[in-house]
């Protein structure tokens, strides 16, 4: 059976509708995954290709769009299929018409409802990827032990692994003594995006926002709201609404630096470049702040 076809079996099977493919357009916009819109009887989906095996990322992904969705806060894609082919991994979902940037108020107090889906701990019942890379989600009583093992200091040890052992030493003096910024802090455990940058967001028809590539697990609210500022995009009208809704905790302004050292770090591990310098200035920034 060709890959087309178990594609266009699954998801007859899935929706209980016949699928009849007749049309495959090629969509932009990743660096990850081959992407397309599927057409047939005036139904369109959504597809993600990748290799073979990397079908447990398209796995935790369909399971991190149910989780988001099931909360009810920000509108996701919906998940319909995922499944492996002897020539690619697949994951078809909802296809949303995107038009450009969504009602940024509206998104900040959506996002604010959902970081109030929460749970007893921190992480996630399963692993997932952050872009392609590993990310480690082990259940913990103890965020700032999870944040320490399982964000920063795997990314300090990839980047040791990648060529930048300078970087890991460097990053060492920061694992021991960043626990004093949450000295004051003690979030509980949220439902994340994870990875909720201005590419990972838009709006759809009506201009609703809609959020996708997600990362998710359980974990500081304060790490999403870091992520929208790492690149911009944007605009002061969506944290002031966020803010008006949960209003964010002193101290962010630095801890939002340690948050996002994580997202630098992996890209300095899948993209190598600047992101070195970057993520030096970071850390040095950060230990200037604890002293």
């Amino acid at each position: 059976m060709s890959l087309w076809s178990q594609i266009t079996e699954a998801i007859s099977a899935a929706t209980g509708r016949d699928f009849d493919l007749k049309g495959r357009l090629p969509r932009g916009g990743g660096c990850i995954n081959e992407t397309l819109m599927l057409e047939g009887r005036g139904e369109r989906y959504f597809l993600k290709l990748n290799r073979p095996e990397r079908l447990a990322m398209f796995e935790a992904e369909r399971e991190g769009l149910e989780a988001l969705a099931d909360c009810g806060a920000v509108r996701v894609p919906r998940a319909i299929v995922s499944g492996r082919h002897t020539d690619a991994s697949y994951l078809v979902m909802e296809f949303v018409d995107m038009r450009g940037d969504s009602d940024p108020a509206l998104f900040g107090e959506q996002l604010a409802e959902q970081h109030r889906c929460r749970a007893d701990r921190f992480g996630w019942h399963r692993d997932n990827t952050i872009g392609s890379t590993p990310q480690v989600n082990d259940w913990s009583d103890d965020w700032v032990a999870f944040w320490r093992e399982h964000r920063l200091g795997y990314q300090l040890d990839l980047a040791a692994q990648n060529g930048h052992p300078g970087l890991r030493e460097r990053g060492q003096r920061l694992l021991e003594t960043f626990p004093a910024l949450f000295a004051d802090h003690h979030p509980g455990p949220s439902l994340l995006h994870g990875d909720l940058w201005g590419g990972n967001h838009a709006g759809d028809e009506n201009d609703r926002p809609v959020i996708f590539d997600p990362a998710v697990y359980y974990g500081d609210r304060e790490a999403d709201l870091a992520m929208t500022e790492l690149f911009g995009g944007f605009p002061r009208r969506f944290y002031h609404a966020y803010d008006h809704h949960w209003p964010l905790d002193p101290g962010y302004d630095v801890r939002k630096r340690l948050y996002n050292l994580y997202h630098v770090l992996n890209h300095l591990n899948l993209f190598g470049g600047g992101y070195a310098g970057q993520s030096e200035r970071l850390i040095d920034g950060l230990l200037a702040e604890i002293g």
